[in-house]
């Protein structure tokens, strides 16, 4: 395969208001779109021929990768589980700065998902940076990450 990079990460969510308020209203993110789709070529994309959803279109702070949030109308699906040790389990990272400020902050807005608090990565190519997890509404697993000094991006 001949490629030009990714254009977007896109998960499925139980309530697409929900979700933003959580990726927009405590990460910072910043929305691009927001669309609802009925059949067409989207119902031939997914393989459902009468796939309706709600969608929207997400930039990560900093300028960085968009997520595609999807809220399926019809049909109607199931929660998968998404804990990060089942197989195709995925999680979304974002780069921070101060790892321990990001945290405090998203604690003050009511953000109480958290895996654990910050952890220092004492070993490997990431040693000397910081690191979490937490969850977004549907459980689905968000990575916080600050980079060791050396690997700090500008």
């Amino acid at each position: 395969m001949q490629g030009a990079g990714i254009h977007h990460t896109g998960y499925t969510v139980s309530d697409l208001d929900r979700s933003l308020e959580f990726y927009v209203g405590k990460l910072g993110c910043e929305i691009v779109a927001q669309q609802e789709k009925e059949g067409g070529y989207l119902a031939a994309i997914v393989g459902y021929p009468d796939a309706h959803v709600r969608m929207a279109h997400l930039r990560a702070p900093g300028g960085g990768h968009v997520i595609e949030l999807f809220e399926y109308l019809f049909p109607e699906g199931t929660v998968a589980d998404v804990e990060p040790r089942n197989v195709g389990a995925s999680h979304l990272c974002f780069l921070v700065d101060d790892l321990p400020s990001v945290y405090k902050d998203l604690r003050a807005k009511g953000v109480d998902t958290f895996v654990s608090p910050p952890v220092e990565v004492d070993t490997g190519i990431n040693r000397g940076g910081f690191g979490l997890y937490l969850r977004d509404p549907d459980g689905i697993t968000v990575e916080l990450f600050q980079p060791p000094a050396r690997l700090a991006v500008s």
